[in-house]
């Protein structure tokens, strides 16, 4: 097998031509594979308004989909926005948020 191979040609083997164990061709990692696409109904949308940039919605999202920029607004440094790309909908972040700042709404509404 040649390593200069894309991954996603390396990683169509039969299982008998699996090695013992399997094998990893590259560290494991989402950023390669856009997997909000797997989200069906809801996504978050974040009123920069009622945000406090506490960053609880940052560190309780399970897929790193919630991003902290550099982005000033009022008096904060930084601000935070999500990547769709990788977003599944969960509602954790909503649910965390201390001051319902982010909303789930539907997946055909345009985000701003």
């Amino acid at each position: 097998m040649n390593q200069k191979e894309p991954l996603s040609k390396r990683m169509k083997l039969s299982w008998r031509e699996m090695p013992f164990a399997g094998i990893m061709f590259e560290p494991g990692s989402s950023v390669e594979y856009k997997t909000g696409d797997w989200r069906i109904e809801r996504k978050p949308q974040i009123d920069g308004e009622k945000c406090i940039r506490c960053f609880i919605c940052w560190i309780f999202c399970p897929d790193v989909s919630i991003k902290r920029v550099p982005k000033p607004y009022k008096k904060h440094i930084e601000s935070v926005e999500v990547d769709y790309y990788h977003c599944k909908g969960c509602g954790i972040c909503a649910a965390e948020c201390p001051v319902n700042a982010i909303e789930m709404i539907e997946e055909s509404t345009d985000v701003p």
